[in-house]
């Protein structure tokens, strides 16, 4: 089977944004190709955060994504730091990195303006970390957002041109783009993107929000003029909580418009809610199964990390053999 690579980063709480976009088609991915995904906690660090912090949302993520099903049986997920070929590959894919080609990354620009006074080294240098965790597990296909494009097409950049210097090394990968749910906009803004550390929570459903909490986001929900359900450009708020909607009962927007066709705002935003309230209830069981549970969390822990090492290794002796280091 081709090999799939994806990775999330444990910055803040898991939300439904997360699921949807990425989570979701990670899981379904699994039962078609050899998937190896990766809790980036590397790439956490290029912006302040609180080790207990970090700490606590890697293994709460780490403990969710096997949760939705991310489980030993189906894939391999691991902790990035604690497979150390990952940032030396990095180095030997900065010196394949063009300085131009780097500063051009969108993402470097708009979090260098939201945080001045932090614009480090390895925000700069973040995408070709980035490319290192993909290349070196030979992967086809990347699942990610449309925000990563360019991050993968900086990859694709680099392999090709290491490629071409020495002989084929590393495979040059794909991205492969969710159809439905790929961007979820926040409840209160929905043109912005629902994030895991927007100041403002109410616009954003996290994972293990309760019941009461999820209803009372919903309820609050923008929508637009008018009454008409209907997804279209004209309407963001309507348009983002039919794809969720959607995302979540695998409806299509048009079964969604006719099942609520008497325009009815309220009736709508109730039954959302409680959608994504059932759903969450039984990954919030299994979530906390698991969390509790330290000795197995610990055993997961260390063998992907051996399994990943184990692979990565491969891959990274042969590009250290190519550049001409001694292995």
């Amino acid at each position: 089977m081709e090999t799939v690579y994806s990775a999330l980063k444990p910055t803040g709480k898991l939300t439904i944004g997360n699921y949807l976009g990425a989570i979701k088609n990670m899981t379904a991915m699994t039962d078609e190709y050899n998937c190896i995904y990766t809790v980036a906690d590397l790439h956490s660090i290029t912006v302040t955060i609180e080790p207990s912090a970090l700490r606590e949302n890697t293994l709460d993520m780490f403990s969710m994504l096997v949760a939705l099903g991310l489980t030993p049986d189906k894939c391999l997920l691991f902790l990035q730091s604690r497979v150390p070929m990952h940032s030396e590959l990095a180095w030997i894919l900065d010196c394949f990195t063009m300085f131009g080609e780097a500063r051009r990354m969108t993402q470097f620009k708009d979090k260098s303006l939201k945080a001045p006074e932090n614009v480090n080294v390895g925000l700069f240098a973040y995408p070709v970390l980035m490319a290192a965790d993909i290349l070196l597990y030979g992967a086809k296909y990347v699942p990610i957002g449309k925000d990563q494009q360019q991050h993968l097409e900086l990859a694709r950049t680099i392999a090709d041109r290491f490629n071409n210097r020495y002989s084929p090394t590393f495979v040059v990968p794909e991205g492969v783009y969710p159809k439905v749910g790929a961007k979820i906009g926040s409840l209160i803004d929905p043109t912005a993107k629902m994030g895991k550390t927007d100041e403002n929570a109410d616009g954003t459903v996290f994972m293990l929000d309760d019941k009461d909490t999820i209803m009372r986001k919903f309820k609050r929900a923008v929508t637009d003029s008018g009454s008409e359900i209907v997804f279209s450009p004209d309407k963001p708020g309507i348009s983002n909580l039919m794809t969720i909607y959607s995302a979540f009962t695998g409806k299509t927007t048009d079964e969604v418009a006719s099942e609520f066709s008497d325009g009815n705002y309220a009736r709508f935003k109730l039954a959302v809610g409680e959608t994504v309230a059932s759903f969450l209830l039984k990954a919030q069981e299994e979530y906390r199964r698991i969390r509790s549970d330290k000795a197995y969390i610990a055993e997961l822990l260390s063998s992907s990390a051996d399994k990943a090492a184990h692979i990565a290794y491969k891959t990274l002796a042969k590009a250290k053999r190519k550049v001409g280091f001694v292995v």
